[in-house]
């Protein structure tokens, strides 16, 4: 029978964080409140399943005593395979939920879509991605908001950025960036052959202003009249922003709004996140060798998934997933993909734990 791993750092943490959050001051700083509620309600869970392993273990304890009763014995027999049973998987819970929490876990989250090799029909899948990605969102109660697009004169886009607010929105999507390749028979294939096309896939936690600090001498900034397909009062005005941070080269056009300001306020928002990814693959780079077969690299040049509509299947590369269900995929049903993604890369670090444990 295995033992239990070690709380105690966990109660110490758990009692600190139950005298801050009773001090009435702490909630003047919505932020920082959040975040101490959230690791309070995460380390509460880790203690309540360690309480309920502890449980079942003195209950096995009590029962290998019934083993020397003749009487007893077939019944204690069955009790103590049900509780090592019962055991097992609250112990391998318990281990998932002492993993360190993704930094990230909790924020907003930008999905950034692309059209790439493909012309015309890349920016269509481009588009279909879109709507797959909102009716997900939809599904989930998440707030969604668009930030900025740059449509196809086919009806797609050439790309597309928006954002959803949700504290779950992160961790269900992060596995998605990549590259997404579609095989299938374009609208303006007259010969009726199969094209192969791709979009990629960009998604990056949104920034907090108090994270990402940008001068505004760093920054270049042009308005001009937007551009393509728009209602009234879209393309007569100087209302499109497109900033350009020097340092890093970075580059965000926007121009959904009829407002100067708020295109301007969206920008920013995409610019942070940005940044900040650029920040954290900087350090990663420095000390994280990454696995082949690591899951949510986020590496541009990886194909991570590919979308056969000839056989209605769909497959995730990076864990050899496949399934035949596409046609509902597509209408935002993403949770087959997205448990398989999470449950893989639970599985990774629980092993690499238990490694590091034993080594």
């Amino acid at each position: 029978m295995e033992n239990l791993p070690k709380v105690d750092p966990f109660r110490q943490r758990y009692n600190d964080l139950e005298m801050q959050l009773s001090e009435p001051d702490i909630f003047k700083d919505a932020a920082l409140a959040r975040d101490l509620s959230r690791e309070h309600n995460r380390i509460q869970a880790i203690l309540e399943i360690y309480d309920c392993a502890s449980d079942c273990l003195k209950e096995l304890n009590q029962l290998d005593d019934l083993l020397n009763d003749p009487e007893l014995k077939e019944t204690a027999e069955e009790e103590i395979d049900s509780l090592q049973h019962k055991f097992s998987a609250l112990h391998e819970k318990l281990l998932l939920a002492m993993l360190p929490e993704d930094p990230d876990a909790g924020r907003n989250t930008i999905v950034e879509i692309r059209a790439g090799a493909g012309g015309d029909e890349a920016s269509l899948f481009a588009a279909d991605l879109y709507r797959m990605y909102c009716k997900y969102g939809e599904k989930c109660g998440w707030t969604f908001e668009c930030l900025g697009q740059s449509p196809s004169e086919t009806g797609g886009f050439k790309e597309i950025f928006f954002v959803f607010k949700s504290e779950e929105a992160w961790s269900r999507m992060r596995f998605e960036s990549g590259v997404h390749r579609v095989q299938r028979i374009p609208i303006t294939e007259a010969g009726g052959r199969i094209h192969t096309s791709t979009a990629t896939v960009a998604v990056l936690p949104e920034a907090r202003e108090v994270e990402i600090k940008i001068d505004p001498n760093d920054l270049e900034i042009n308005v001009c009249r937007a551009s393509g397909p728009g209602g009234q009062g879209v393309n007569t005005t100087d209302s499109a922003v497109q900033l350009l941070h020097k340092p890093s080269g970075i580059s965000v056009y926007c121009a959904d709004e009829r407002s100067q300001l708020k295109n301007k306020s969206k920008a920013m928002t995409v610019l942070r996140a940005r940044l900040l990814k650029a920040g954290q693959a900087e350090e990663d780079a420095k000390y994280a060798q990454e696995r082949k077969e690591q899951v949510g690299s986020g590496d541009r040049s990886e194909r991570v998934r590919t979308y056969n509509f000839p056989q209605s299947r769909i497959t995730d590369h990076r864990i050899n997933y496949t399934s035949h269900s596409l046609g509902d995929t597509m209408l935002g049903e993403l949770d087959h993909l997205i448990d398989a993604l999470q449950e893989y890369d639970q599985k990774c670090k629980l092993s690499e734990l238990i490694e590091k444990a034993n080594g």
